[in-house]
Parts: C-alpha cells; sequence; structure tokens
C-alpha cells in the first residue's frame, strides 16, 4: 500500500481521526505547554480550592495548581512511553524476525525466550526491580521497555513466517539477496502494520505501568506524573474525604484514561488502513 492510498483509507476512520487529535494534543501539552506553565512546587495559600476561572483543575493539598501537574505529568508520561517504544522496539522487532525467518537453532532459542517472558508475572517482577534500581523515573521507564518487548517479538514473529512464504521473498533468496537486507528491507516493511499497532499498545500500557508503579510509591517522587497526582490524593485521604475533593484525584485519572484510549483508537485505525481486509 503507497502513502497515498493509507492516508485515504485512514482519513476515513472517524475513531482514527479522534485518537490522532487525542495524542497530538497530548503531545503538544506534554512538549510545549510546560515552557509556559511554571513547574508546581513549594506551597501555594489556596489549598484545596475547587476548580474556578483562577484554577481550572482546582488545586490540592499543598495549594499547587492541578492544571500545572497534569500537564508536567503529560511530559513524564510521554518520557516514559517513548523509552518503553524504543527499548521494546529495538529488542524485539530483531527478535521476532530472527525467530520467524530462521528455523533452525537461532530462532528455536529466541522463541523459547520469547514464550518464557510471556509467562513471566509481570507486573510483581517490575515492582521489585523498579525497587531495587531505584525510583528515577529514567529507572522505571528502562524497566518497563525491558518487560514490553517480549509482545511485540510475538506479533513481529507471527507476521514474518506469513511473509517468509510468499514468492517475493523465495525470489530474493534466489537473486541471492543477503538475508540481513531481506529481513529489514523486505519484511519488515511488509508486516510495519503490526507493529505500529503493537507500539501504540504499548505507549498505552507504558503509562498505565508507570501510574501503577508512583500510586505504589515506587515512582520518582520528585517527578510529576499522573500516577504521582493520585499517589499524593489517596496519601493525604482526599480520595475517601467527606466532602470529597474529587478534582484532585479525577483529573489525572481522566488523562490517563484518555491517553491510553486515543492511542489505541489510534493503532486500531493504522492497522485498518494498512490491513484492508480488517476493513472488510
Amino acid at each position: 500500500m503507497n502513502q497515498r492510498s493509507f492516508a485515504s483509507a485512514f482519513r476515513k476512520n472517524r475513531l482514527g481521526l479522534v485518537g490522532l487529535a487525542g495524542v497530538a494534543i497530548f503531545l503538544l501539552v506534554g512538549l510545549i505547554a510546560p515552557i509556559f506553565v511554571p513547574y508546581p512546587k513549594g506551597y501555594g495559600t489556596e489549598i484545596m480550592v475547587s476548580p474556578s476561572l483562577t484554577h481550572i483543575f482546582g488545586t490540592d493539598g499543598l495549594g499547587l495548581d492541578i492544571l500545572s501537574e497534569i500537564i508536567w505529568g503529560a511530559r513524564t508520561s510521554i518520557y516514559v512511553s517513548s523509552i518503553a517504544v524504543l527499548l521494546a522496539f529495538a529488542i524485539g522487532v530483531p527478535a521476532g524476525l530472527v525467530s520467524g525467518y530462521f528455523r533452525g537453532v537461532p530462532g528455536s532459542i529466541i522463541d523459547t525466550l520469547i514464550d518464557v517472558f510471556l509467562t513471566l508475572p509481570v507486573l510483581p517482577l517490575i515492582i521489585v526491580i523498579a525497587a531495587v534500581v531505584g525510583s528515577s523515573i529514567t529507572n522505571v521507564a528502562v524497566v518497563i521497555g525491558l518487560f514490553s518487548w517480549p509482545s511485540l517479538a510475538r506479533v513481529t514473529r507471527n507476521a514474518t513466517l506469513r511473509v517468509t512464504e510468499m514468492q517475493f521473498i523465495e525470489a530474493a533468496r534466489c537473486l541471492g539477496i543477503k538475508q540481513r537486507v531481506i529481513l529489514f528491507k523486505h519484511i519488515l516493511i511488509v508486516i510495519a502494520g503490526p507493529i505500529l499497532v503493537n507500539l501504540t499498545l504499548i505507549m498505552a500500557t507504558s503509562v498505565l505501568s508507570e501510574a501503577g508503579l508512583s500510586f505504589l510509591g515506587l515512582g520518582d517522587p520528585s517527578t510529576w506524573s499522573w500516577g504521582t497526582i493520585i499517589k499524593k490524593a489517596w496519601d493525604a485521604g482526599a480520595i475517601i474525604d467527606t466532602p470529597n475533593p474529587y478534582w484532585w484525584w479525577f483529573t489525572p485519572s481522566i488523562s490517563i484514561i484518555l491517553y491510553v484510549v486515543c492511542f489505541n483508537l489510534l493503532g486500531n485505525a493504522i492497522n485498518d488502513a494498512l490491513n484492508p481486509k480488517s476493513r472488510d
């Protein structure tokens, strides 16, 4: 499929356009808005003020503006997602290509390794490793990325197995084209669709993992994230208080949900545009 037909198919998917717009907004908020919004620190004079024109999302127990915390939390989410995706791609795609293309010992070893990682209890291991290596946001992002590659490797492997049987791959072999060229130039382009879809899922799930770690107290306390905001609200008893300062925990929770939904919609739209059969 060429770029023009892909763009035409993608534009017909309204939910995909909504997801793309949402992803673009999150990127703008996370990368550009912090330039104009001061980093929330210290103490404010207006404690737990409900949403108003002055504080659109209200203030927390320290009198800090929650909108500023959400904006800086978006930057953290993008950073964690990006590191996790880069690591998952760097490990999972080559592993999946080799496992699906080579039928001998190398492929079997990698396939077994993928199966082992997929059977591991990921969340407990992430919690243990994050507690051991430290709670810096970079460490958290690396740990999440190291446990995100097996699913991508499995998707890449399954897609490679199907493409390897096609005639143009057999023709490339007969012409004496080097195997690494076949893998990374011919096969990788054909299977880009499922890989891109899985990467969008990793972008979404990595934020959920980071939020979970932060809520458990294993996040970086010196960095604002949506999970950290919810954690602070929980520690202060704001979630069960009466009257309930809902704006303290509701806005970061909605931010996480919207972030996940937008990337899922984008991934589904990419898959539909690249795979005509899925649209039938």
